[in-house]
């Protein structure tokens, strides 16, 4: 079994996401892959926010391009109608609650490191779900069920036992290939949506690849 990770510049083209999937679909072997968001995604989630908690309405305009560009990305690279449409549904259901967490930063004029990390999330939580359906024959698991973080001396910081537990209860029958999203957890506790840090897709990896003893990562 490998695990496999590509980063924003490889998940932030059309040229290079296509890419990504004829790496996948040529393994012999079970594959899991872990992606980040899509190329300056990250980035411009936290500008945005930056903006609203500011009470610049230009966030809206920022957010829009957000939308757009998840938009275009499924439109080019997912070809069949019936799945198109039902990729979509899923991203545009993502992006609202994500419109709507910004406009309560808007107008309440606050922006906590829960909310932030909540934010943060929806690139990876978008990104991992257009991969999933590009490649055929994938499956989807959300790396919030099995990567648990505990807020210690200030920060939230990974629960390594209880991860290795749930990563291997969680692939204890590994597909073919599947998808998780890098970069993001849980607090074990509450649930609530934490984050591993910036490079943290390639953290999310490691830690799978350790818990499941993986030929190669």
């Amino acid at each position: 079994m490998k695990v496999l990770k590509f980063g924003g510049t490889s998940v932030g083209s059309v040229e290079s996401i296509l890419s990504l999937k004829n790496i996948v679909e040529q393994q012999s072997q079970p594959v899991i892959v872990v992606v980040s968001a899509l190329g300056g995604i990250t980035d411009k989630l936290i500008a945005t926010s930056r903006l609203a908690v500011r009470g610049d309405e230009s966030y809206k305009t920022e957010f829009d391009s957000i939308v757009t560009r998840h938009h275009n990305m499924v439109n080019a690279v997912i070809t069949d109608i019936t799945e198109r449409t039902r990729l979509l549904g899923v991203v545009d259901i993502l992006l609202e609650e994500l419109r709507s967490i910004y406009y309560g930063v808007y107008l309440i004029r606050d922006l906590s490191p829960k909310t932030s990390a909540a934010i943060v999330s929806y690139g990876e939580r978008l990104s991992s779900n257009i991969v999933a359906t590009l490649i055929n024959g994938a499956s989807w698991k959300d790396s919030r069920d099995f990567i648990k973080t505990e807020y210690k001396f200030g920060k939230h910081i990974l629960d390594s036992e209880l991860t290795n537990q749930l990563v291997r209860e969680s692939f204890a029958d590994i597909p073919s290939i599947t998808v998780v999203p890098g970069f993001i957890s849980s607090d074990k506790f509450s649930g609530e949506v934490t984050n591993l840090g910036r490079g943290g897709s390639d953290y999310t990896a490691s830690i799978i690849a350790a818990a499941l003893d993986a030929e190669v990562l």
